[in-house]
């Protein structure tokens, strides 16, 4: 069996604002009606391939599981990284586990979220065309032909130039070549030695873990003792996190692949992207005669070379005579760029963060376990949001202490828990939650429940919550302690 090891821990800033920190380009639907994490699970399931094992930020676990569970999937291991270490020790947990669970003598396939793959039999073909390889100890990376210079990739080597006529095959990999700059790019591009680094390894479990012990012992020791002190939490593994912290952060293409010496390639045929930025969304959207790329709540008048997309449900977005942008408007931020300078957006968000504005690192939805809610209004002692919450689901039992809610039902059934009492609340009907009342928000029914909540009162803050029962393991205080936000609890950044 061929273990997929699926990373979804990254942040995606080259694609903000519709990817932030809080909800990043993986768990988005950039192009279409599925995420990208969802997609990546679709082409890696089938013949051959277990159940896949998913690497997440802790702060992802629930959006994850239901989006696994939106795709279809099948049921998935879950581990929970505390803090992001890069893509080598990711891999290094990832095989650890396998590997204490009987699989050490299997392959697995390291596979980032957030690439999209137009031809997934192609892409499952060169997998298992590279399983041999990979079973007699070799290390195969995957490598696209390059149709461009492109200084935001990696390359590899090979011996002799790339036959493109030639039925794919295993090849060796003489080396690894950083991200080159645009001089060099267009040299290795002309060359015809080169492929892109696609990002993605196949090998044996076993021959993972040996290949970082020897190479990388100051990243295996913390992630072994991290490994050991890993416990369920709700079905999740969490990685034990004061041993993760410690490991050395570092790609596996630096830490292990650049090193290894017995590399191999296959090279991918199959329309690969990794929807690294918005001029990548752009030609995936397949742009027009005109060079436009439109999507969502939009319409252009004169443009060319253009990219438009807003939400749909978001305003409407109006381009008229606008040649060579790139134009991206959600609810509480727009995008305007051009086009040659799509490569600043990281930096643009960093800027962002300094100036400590909200919009750098979360939407105006919020994901929850129990659902999601978003900000429709807001100003001095009051506050207005949308609330959603999928049948079976409910918030925890708690209280506020500075605010008073109240909830108007717009779609659904909600039971409501006001100090010990319950009452069923229908569409068009309305309920009060005065401050300090003990309450509790649940949807007993077979639809998504929907609800408007006007929140009034001096402080409206998301840390005024005494939580007393949790079903989703976030951390509860007791009675006289205070709100989360300020209870002195060690694992609150952990469980909240």
């Amino acid at each position: 069996m061929i273990y997929p090891v699926i990373l979804c821990g990254g942040a995606g800033t080259r694609l903000w604002p519709v990817s932030r920190q809080g909800y990043p380009k993986q768990f988005a639907r950039i192009s279409g009606q599925k995420s990208l994490f969802q997609v990546c699970l679709m082409r890696l399931r089938g013949r051959g391939f277990a159940p896949p094992l998913i690497l997440t930020h802790k702060d992802f676990r629930f959006l994850a599981r239901e989006q696994v569970a939106e795709a279809g999937a099948a049921p998935a291991r879950v581990l929970l990284e505390p803090c992001r270490r890069d893509t080598g020790p990711a891999a290094l947990v990832a095989a650890l586990d396998l590997a204490a669970r009987g699989m050490g003598d299997h392959l697995m396939i390291l596979a980032p979220s957030d690439h999209v793959i137009r031809d997934a039999p192609a892409f499952r073909a060169a997998i298992t065309g590279a399983a041999e390889a990979a079973r007699q100890g070799r290390f195969v990376c995957f490598g696209v032909p390059p149709d461009h210079p492109e200084t935001g990739y990696g390359y590899l080597e090979l011996p002799t130039p790339f036959d493109a006529g030639a039925p794919p095959h295993v090849r060796n990999v003489v080396r690894f070549i950083e991200k080159p700059g645009p001089a060099r790019a267009g040299r290795i591009c002309a060359d015809g030695r080169h492929l892109w680094n696609a990002g993605l390894f196949l090998c044996r479990v076993d021959d993972l873990i040996a290949a970082f012990a020897r190479l990388a012992p100051r990243m295996t020791i913390p992630c072994r003792a991290a490994m050991a002190t890993a416990h369920t939490d709700l079905g999740f593994l969490r990685i034990g996190a004061e041993a993760y912290r410690r490991a050395p952060a570092g790609s596996i293409d630096r830490v292990v692949m650049e090193k290894a010496g017995n590399l191999s390639v296959m090279p991918l045929r199959c329309g690969w992207s990794d929807m690294g930025g918005w001029e990548t969304v752009r030609q995936e959207m397949g742009p027009d005669a005109a060079g436009m790329a439109q999507a969502g709540n939009v319409m252009a008048m004169g443009c060319r070379e253009t990219l438009l997309r807003a939400e749909q449900d978001g305003p409407l977005l109006v381009g008229i005579g606008l040649e060579g942008l790139a134009v991206v408007a959600m609810r509480d931020a727009v995008l305007v760029a051009d086009r040659g300078h799509l490569q600043q957006v990281r930096q643009a968000v960093a800027a962002l963060k300094q100036d400590n504005a909200p919009e750098a690192e979360t939407l105006p939805r919020r994901h929850r376990p129990w659902g999601w809610y978003e900000t429709l209004a807001e100003g001095p002692r009051f506050q207005v949001k949308k609330i959603v919450v999928p049948p079976g689901r409910r918030l925890s039992l708690q209280s506020h202490v500075h605010r008073a809610e109240h909830w108007i039902v717009v779609a659904g059934v909600a039971r409501v828990s006001l100090d010990g009492r319950q009452r069923l609340v229908s569409e068009n009907q309305s309920v009060y939650i005065p401050p300090g009342a003990r309450h509790r928000l649940e949807n007993p029914g077979k639809v998504d429940l929907s609800l408007i909540e006007v929140q009034t009162g001096a402080y409206l803050g998301e840390d005024d919550i005494v939580r007393y029962q949790d079903a989703y393991g976030r951390v509860c205080v007791q009675e006289g302690a205070g709100d989360e936000g300020r209870a002195p609890v060690p694992e609150l950044a952990e469980r909240s």
